[in-house]
């Protein structure tokens, strides 16, 4: 399918894509900003006086100067008494060259502080720049286990009708930090971005087409074109060999499977298509999940509701293959976000719908059992549809260990869902809220199962990773941010 089919829809799709200005990664560690890092965890008695700090280190990029204001602040265990309290021996750290500088942190505590793991978070800022680091403090017989140090790598894709690029991360000593050699322009305005289930390429697709970027050492290499379709969505198979597009047709939604080199990502033969009849679909920007077991295809259509294509990597969209339709809750409702549980046998998938609670006013996450998709009728997780914050729930990730599904809204905020049950019927129940940027724009789980990202298309912060709450089940601890101005439009995490 050639690009040119599409030209009436460009407008439209760069609306769908994002907003704001031009639009680049967190760059906490560039020449012009500087780095946070920390000496490690502390361990600590309650009422201890002793072996109660750790070193900030303040680490400025090759062309910054001017003065680093430090700050803390502790996030404590729900229902503590006498929570920890930090200070900082130096909050105010001028630089004039490339040498590092250095804060005591101390965190005080009582001899009637509550035992369990206190989240210190350490800010840093100069003129519009902030950058943090975290450290845990584990009181008594609390444990900071859940507090992971090292994540592994992650790319984020920036968008813009000018400009276009994807780049590499991961988290070290509790700082962002850029993969050497990751950074690639994309060409044209860029839609979405899929993680080959390997790890050995990602693709992306935009108003070029797509195109697959093998990756070594979490460096990125040169990018091949896949196809020349204008697809919205795209994911890659459980077999690392179909790249699988969802592409706007009039009055409905055509999927393109496109067999690719498992290794290189490079296209090795004919595309296969079908194309489903949908009122008011709309196709969401990458907005598009395959379930674990490799045998559906979900896309979230707007007003369209949201469609289930049955899928065989044997062979892809066979003569004869039928959808699924699931009409919004609402009918001024919007299919915004689609997920499925992350395990080899699903319980539950997922929809995020404006309008979508039950009583129809606010945002909603919709919960229905995966095995009811063969059946006639859907089933519905008890709960569902259950109020997910904001108006527009944007994303959905859906995380094994602990047994929640995350769900990032509009009003910038991240709230988790319990979901208990070993079978039939599972159950539902809204948990903490965590805050995010203004427009959270996508999630991920990083390989370790230790960190979330989140990154957001405007207000601060643009870039947050979490960690879950060593107390707390399933709540998430804000560890690593960056407020450099950004407008990222997806995130991945690589296997």
């Amino acid at each position: 399918m050639k690009m040119g089919r599409w030209a009436g829809l460009l407008a439209a799709a760069l609306l769908l894509a994002g907003c704001g200005d031009f639009w680049q990664a967190p760059n906490g560690n560039s020449s012009t900003s500087f780095t946070l890092t920390n000496s490690g965890n502390i361990t600590v008695s309650a009422g201890a006086t002793s072996d109660n700090t750790a070193t900030i280190t303040v680490t400025p990029g090759s062309s910054f100067t001017g003065t680093v204001t430090l700050s803390c602040s502790v996030t404590a265990p729900t229902g503590a008494t006498s929570p920890t309290t930090c200070s900082l021996s130096s909050t105010s750290l001028t630089f004039s060259s490339t040498t590092a500088q250095t804060s005591t942190l101390t965190a005080t505590t009582s001899s009637t502080t509550t035992s369990g793991a206190y989240q210190v978070t350490v800010s840093g800022a100069s003129g519009s720049i902030t950058e943090t680091t975290s450290v845990c403090v584990a009181v008594g017989t609390g444990s900071c286990s859940s507090t992971a140090g090292t994540s592994g790598n992650f790319y984020i894709l920036n968008s813009s009708a000018s400009s276009s690029s994807i780049k590499g991360y991961s988290i070290n000593s509790g700082s962002l930090n850029v993969i050497s050699g990751s950074s690639t322009t994309v060409n044209g305005t860029a839609y979405a971005v899929a993680m080959a289930p390997n790890g050995k390429f990602l693709c992306v697709s935009s108003t070029s087409g797509v195109y697959a970027y093998p990756i070594t050492s979490g460096a990125l290499g040169t990018g091949v074109q896949v196809s020349t379709d204008l697809a919205y969505a795209i994911q890659i198979d459980a077999t690392d060999s179909w790249l699988i597009e969802a592409i706007p047709a009039t009055g409905g939604v055509t999927f393109g499977a496109v067999p690719i080199n498992s290794t290189t990502g490079a296209n090795t033969g004919n595309e296969v298509t079908a194309t489903f009849a949908v009122t008011n679909a709309a196709v969401q920007p990458g907005r598009m999940v395959i379930s674990p077991d490799n045998s559906y295809i979900f896309q979230a259509l707007g007003a369209g509701g949201t469609i289930v294509v049955p899928f065989n990597s044997s062979s892809p969209f066979p003569t004869g293959t039928t959808a699924k339709t699931i009409t919004v809750a609402n009918s001024s409702g919007s299919a915004l976000s689609v997920a499925v549980d992350p395990v080899s046998t699903p319980r539950l998938f997922y929809i995020g719908e404006t309008l979508g609670n039950s009583g129809g006013t606010s945002g909603g996450l919709r919960a229905f059992n995966y095995s009811s998709l063969s059946s006639s009728s859907l089933t519905q997780a008890s709960g569902s549809p259950i109020a997910s914050g904001g108006l527009a729930p944007t994303f959905i990730l859906p995380v094994a260990s602990p047994s929640y599904v995350y769900v990032a809204d509009g009003a910038g905020n991240i709230t988790g869902f319990a979901v208990t049950g070993s079978s039939s019927p599972y159950t539902i129940a809204t948990g903490s809220t965590v805050s995010a940027g203004a427009q959270p724009a996508g999630m991920a789980l990083d390989s370790t199962g230790s960190y979330v990202f989140e990154v957001g298309s405007s207000g601060s912060p643009y870039f947050d990773a979490y960690t879950f709450d060593a107390t707390t089940t399933g709540q998430l601890d804000s560890q690593v941010t960056s407020t450099t101005a950004a407008t990222s439009i997806a995130i991945v995490a690589a296997p």
